[in-house]
This record gives C-alpha cells, structure tokens and sequence, in this order.
C-alpha cells in the first residue's frame, strides 16, 4: 500500500480507503464478512475507513467503531458526514450549528472515540449561511472533535464561496472534498480539480467503479448477474447507467486491462490515481477478495500508451462555452 499526503497538508491517506455506504449488517453472516473485510483491509496496509450518520441510520458508525476498537487509534483514519435527517424534527437535518454539534457528538458515541480525523458537509444547505456552518466546522476543529473538514457533494461555486467566506472570517481551512469521480462521470475535471490544488485541497473521491459498471461484470446482450447490484439496488443508479453506449466503453475498456494482466476494477482505480491532486479512493468491498482486487490498485502506473487509448475510449468532452 501507497499514502499520499491529505492536499497539501500533513495527513497520510492509504491510496485505496474503504467506504461503509453498501455495507450489509443483515444478519451474523453479514457482519461477520464486513468485519472480515475491514481486518484485510487494515492489514492490507488500508488506514483510511469511511463513514456517515445516516448510513443504516447509524448502525454503521457503531459497526465500523466496533470494528476498528482493536487498533491502536492513531494507526487509523476515520471520517463520518453530516446533513441528511437523522429524525423528524425541524433541526434534524442540515447543516446548522445545532445539527451539526448534536450529530458530531452523535456519531462520536457512535463510534465510541474522542475525535474525528475528517468530517464532511454530505450536501450543501440552502437555508444556512455559509458562515453559520463554516464557523461551526471551524470552532469544532478548535476544540479538537474533528481534525480536518471538507464537503462532499457542492458544486465549485458552493466551494469557491465558502473558501471566500473562510478567508474572510479568518477560519480553520477546508482541507478535503469527496465527490463522486470514475470513468463514467469526469464532472470534477472541469473545475473542482484545479479549485482544490490551488488552494491545497484532498480529493477522495467515491463511487470509483461507477456503482459496478467498471467491474466488467455487466455485458452488452447479457442477463443481469444474479445478486448484483442492479438486481435489487433501491434507487437503481447502477440500471441507469447500463447504457449500450456505456456498456460498449467498458467491452473496449476491458481490453486494455485484460492487455494491462489486471482486472477493470483495478485499472479504473489505478486511473483516477493517476491525478497527483486525488490523496485517496474511497472502495466499497462485500468480501474480504473484493478487498483484495482493490488493493492491487495502489502503486500501478498505467502506461502513457494506455492512458491515451483510454481517452480515445472515453471520449470526454468538458463543456466549455467561449464567453464574449
């Protein structure tokens, strides 16, 4: 395993960090798999493990607390999310200074520890001032709760103006921004990308496989693998992306790994690496062998041959309109 530093401040990432969005607490079985999955994980040489309040409405803060009791605090790299509602309250939801204390000081019970090492906005919230949450952010990396503080799902201006805001106010700096960045979806090349290096800013992107569609499994002309995600997935992003022309990329795609000796998954996670401006990449595993696939991304340096094939591949255009 590879670390890279969190932007440019001192943190060290694993390369390949592990998320708790899929995870599957059904069941002793279940448990039992994703606990073994973040052991391998952690001996893997993964230091970086992922989480948010309303993930199985904080269940899986207290799984992945449990789970990481055995080592030693400062081995490990943890972070959690606030905003989506926790209850039915008024306040139960969002991003103002009362939520966002309360669901802190919840999801530290949660997990059973003294302070975050990162804690992101999950969405942005209109009906807050920028000011009321940044300085809340802020205050809470004073008092030593949470060590660094990002957002996750804003647009550039969101996180241009809350940099500005920053500035002015003379607040703690953001330091980490999680969007979702694959193959599939290059939105943050756009803007974001060059947004967070001039300004020192981790990227730990999720969703890297584009819900699975990077894992080769789905095929043009074939049946959905049984148990897949897209055969019971609840908001069905995978089956909107079961595109032909999609489908076709990952054929192409799938040659230039099988070319490569590694598997798609792994060339997908070793392209969105090969930006220096990316600190970790945040994976979801099942199953310890999943995992396992995963980590082989870390280290892999995708030949410039490659790399242009898969731009050919790809095909992406950025919008871009000339303005006077």
């Amino acid at each position: 395993m590879q670390y890279r530093n969190l932007g440019k401040w001192g943190l060290k990432v694993s390369e390949i960090a592990i998320g708790s969005w899929m995870t599957d607490l059904n069941g002793l079985g279940a448990s039992e798999t994703a606990r073994q999955s973040i052991r391998a994980a952690y001996d893997g040489g993964v230091n970086f493990f992922d989480c948010a309040d309303a993930y199985s409405g904080g269940e899986a803060e207290k799984f992945l607390g449990n789970a990481l009791r055995e080592y030693k605090r400062s081995s490990y790299v943890v972070s959690s999310k606030v905003f989506f509602p926790m209850g039915r309250g008024a306040n139960d939801w969002g991003l103002s200074r009362k939520h966002i204390i309360e669901q802190l000081d919840t999801s530290l019970k949660n997990m059973k520890l003294d302070y975050l090492d990162l804690y992101f906005c999950h969405r942005f919230d209109p009906t807050t001032p920028l000011e009321e949450t940044l300085q809340t952010l802020s205050d809470m990396v004073a008092q030593g709760k949470i060590l660094y503080y990002g957002v996750s799902e804003w647009s550039p201006v969101q996180i241009v103006k809350a940099l500005s805001v920053i500035k002015e106010l003379h607040l703690r700096p953001m330091s980490v921004i999680q969007p979702q960045y694959n193959m599939a979806d290059r939105y943050i090349e756009d803007e974001i990308v060059q947004i967070c290096e001039e300004n020192g800013i981790g990227i730990v992107p999720f969703s890297p496989l584009a819900q699975g569609l990077l894992t080769g499994k789905y095929r043009k002309g074939q049946p959905l693998p049984a148990g897949s995600r897209a055969t019971h997935q609840a908001d069905k992003q995978i089956n909107k992306l079961l595109t032909d022309e999609n489908l076709d990329k990952v054929e192409k795609l799938s040659a230039v790994a099988a070319e490569l000796g590694v598997p798609l998954s792994v060339l997908a996670l070793a392209w969105i690496l090969r930006l220096p401006q990316i600190s970790s990449v945040i994976t979801g595993a099942s199953k310890p062998e999943q995992l396992e696939t995963n980590l082989a991304a870390s280290g892999l340096r995708i030949p410039q041959q490659a790399l242009e094939e898969i731009e050919r591949i790809l095909d992406y255009h950025p919008f871009v309109r000339k303005i006077g």
